[in-house]
């Protein structure tokens, strides 16, 4: 097997939660040594947000829990306490070598110890230094901490998700999953990989960059929000309907619900036809997809009364044999019951300390030359750090103990 794409990259992670440590996580997965420094005693704040736990073999309470499991694999953890001198100057050694340093404080929090740019800089003047803050290192919001539903909430996200208005239950609403982080973890991975490629390919210097939730939801709503830019209206909720091809939505059938996107005119007859309603297709109101979309709410309303006639299965085998795009809404344990994503190898294994066992989501990426293949269980809090202090510091058994003793490390 070929190395790696980012074997003998070295990255210091001094992120926390969720969006940093998910960019770590990915670039760890394609091969860089990552080294995660966490808080002696604690750890990563995202160790306490609670259940499931895993359980461990004597019994004992312990700070492995699905949220810090989802973000930290293919890692090592060690623990410094950056808020001493001691511990400031272990991680201005550590940052000597790296490739890469990684924080997600407060603006102008690590300056106090520094371990800012400029001083990391100085000492390692091709360092790719990356900031992962809510609002980003400047504007008159900078200084606030910021997490994924404010966010969510501030950058319009929240105002076009939810029911449409006359529904029941109407108003804005969350996306489920902490998405902004998500795809927040996912720009930082991209400027850093850019960044590396500039630096090292096209005879470039280390840099600064600045990746914040606030940006990244704003630019995420793409089209939706150039709706805004273009006519200056703001779009309305739409509930579960699509947002391009016409009509998209949910239906309820006669034992449940499914998923349908009719992409364009072609798609439209083909589903007229499999609802027993070819004549649909050459109504005035309904032929061409801005048609469609001007008489949204009649042929949503239309199709809905269609659909009841059937169950489900019924009509996703109707559906795919006519090439129209369909799905059933899975919960989580149908997701990984289904034999697609068997076959795609969604779901990996590791061995934990604590389960040898241990499910996790695989990286989403496949690449034909070098795959990623090798997933390490997240650590535990602290599993090495005698390992890197004493391999890449080349601190002594005594020295070592002494920091402890210290609570340093």
């Amino acid at each position: 097997m070929s190395a790696l794409p980012l074997s003998g990259i070295k990255i210091l992670d001094l992120t926390r939660v969720l969006a940093g440590p998910l960019s770590a996580q990915m670039l760890g997965d394609l091969g860089a040594e990552v080294i995660k420094i966490e808080r002696p005693g604690t750890g990563d704040d995202a160790r306490a947000f609670g259940p499931p736990y895993l359980t461990d073999p004597e019994g004992k309470a312990n700070n492995n829990n699905s949220f810090y499991l989802c973000a930290n694999r293919n890692k090592k953890s060690v623990t410094v306490n950056i808020a001493k001198p001691e511990g400031q100057a272990i991680i201005r050694e550590l940052a000597k070598d790296a490739d890469v340093f990684m924080e997600n404080y407060k603006v102008g929090d690590l300056k106090r110890y520094g371990l800012d740019y400029e001083t990391i800089k100085a000492i390692n003047p091709k360092i790719i230094y990356c900031s992962v803050t809510g609002f980003g290192q400047t504007g008159p919001y900078a200084p606030r901490a910021g997490y994924d539903a404010i966010l969510q909430a501030m950058g319009g996200l929240m105002s076009v998700t939810g029911h449409i208005d006359g529904e029941p239950g109407e108003g804005p609403m969350k996306v489920g999953p902490s998405i902004v982080d998500y795809m927040t973890g996912m720009n930082a991975s991209i400027g850093i990989l850019s960044a590396l490629y500039n630096r090292d390919a096209n005879g470039g210097v280390g840099q600064h960059l600045d990746v914040c939730l606030f940006d990244t939801v704003i630019a995420s709503l793409s089209h939706w929000l150039q709706i805004y830019l273009v006519n200056g209206k703001i779009p309305p909720r739409r509930g579960t309907w699509g947002n391009g091809g016409m009509p998209a939505g949910v239906f309820r059938c006669t034992d449940g619900e499914l998923m349908v996107v009719v992409g364009n005119d072609g798609q439209f007859r083909k589903t007229c036809a499999v609802l027993g309603a070819p004549e649909l297709a050459s109504d005035p109101r309904f032929v061409k997809n801005n048609d469609r979309v001007v008489h949204g709410k009649e042929i949503m309303a239309i199709f809905a009364g269609l659909f009841l006639k059937q169950p489900v299965a019924y009509w996703l085998e109707k559906l795919e044999e006519a090439g129209v795009p369909s799905g059933p809404i899975n919960n989580f344990e149908q997701v990984f019951s289904d034999p697609h994503v068997q076959s795609r190898g969604m779901r990996v294994k590791v061995d934990h300390p604590f389960q040898p066992d241990l499910s996790l989501i695989r990286n989403a990426l496949t690449l034909s030359e070098t795959p990623i293949e090798t997933y390490r269980a997240p650590p535990l809090l602290g599993e090495h750090t005698q390992e890197v202090l004493g391999g890449k510091l080349g601190y002594d058994a005594e020295k070592i103990e002494a920091l402890k003793q210290q609570g340093i490390i």
